[in-house]
């Protein structure tokens, strides 16, 4: 666990000195949404449980699943997202809707939002929620650890990806931290069905 934890805090690093040089290249790629949200959510899962979190995502009907963006990417921002709302939540549920605020017949504009049912954040501490090396309170650096860097990474990512982040949050109700993610959709050809298939006697 201790090298586990060192090893974020030391990817965190190298990520946030990436993009403050410009050197973060994008990578998109064609892939299925559902499995990337599933397969971020198992990263949480466990600390999750131990805690006795519901873990759940709901995807709206209309969203595509098949779409093309920088999949390490998203699931990156999604990830400490997660990982922070599963840190500051101690009983209740931790969950991922995904819906669309506008498509086009070949473009998507994906709005994640990330809700917890955790500690909330103090309105007057708003302004300090995504620096860099900055923790929303002192104490809660000593409490939770960590390094204020995983919500100033996620925020620059999505806007290296023509997205935006905020959040919104009550005090000792939970906190929404809220993803606009633009992505091309992703048509498959429909050639395979006509395949013709033997009959067997």
């Amino acid at each position: 666990s201790a090298g586990d934890a060192l090893l974020t805090q030391i990817n965190g690093v190298l990520d946030f000195s990436k993009i403050e040089a410009n050197r973060i290249d994008l990578e998109e790629t064609d892939f299925d949404l559902r499995v990337c949200i599933e397969e971020t959510l198992d990263l949480v899962a466990l600390q999750a449980t131990r805690k006795g979190l519901n873990l759940a995502y709901v995807i709206e009907s209309d969203v595509p699943l098949q779409i093309r963006q920088d999949s390490a990417r998203l699931r990156q921002i999604l990830a400490n997202l997660l990982s922070n709302a599963v840190k500051f939540t101690e009983m209740g549920e931790v969950a991922i809707l995904v819906s669309t605020n506008k498509q086009t017949d070949s473009t998507c504009e994906l709005h994640f939002a990330v809700q917890d049912t955790g500690i909330g954040i103090p309105l007057d501490r708003f302004n300090r929620l995504f620096q860099s090396f900055s923790q929303v309170d002192a104490s809660t650096n000593r409490r939770y650890g960590g390094t204020g860097l995983g919500l100033a990474i996620s925020k620059r990512l999505a806007e290296l990806m023509s997205g935006k982040m905020w959040a919104e949050s009550t005090v000792g109700k939970g906190s929404t931290f809220h993803v606009i993610i633009p992505a091309q959709k992703v048509h498959h050809t429909t050639e395979h069905n006509d395949v013709e298939i033997p009959i067997f006697h």
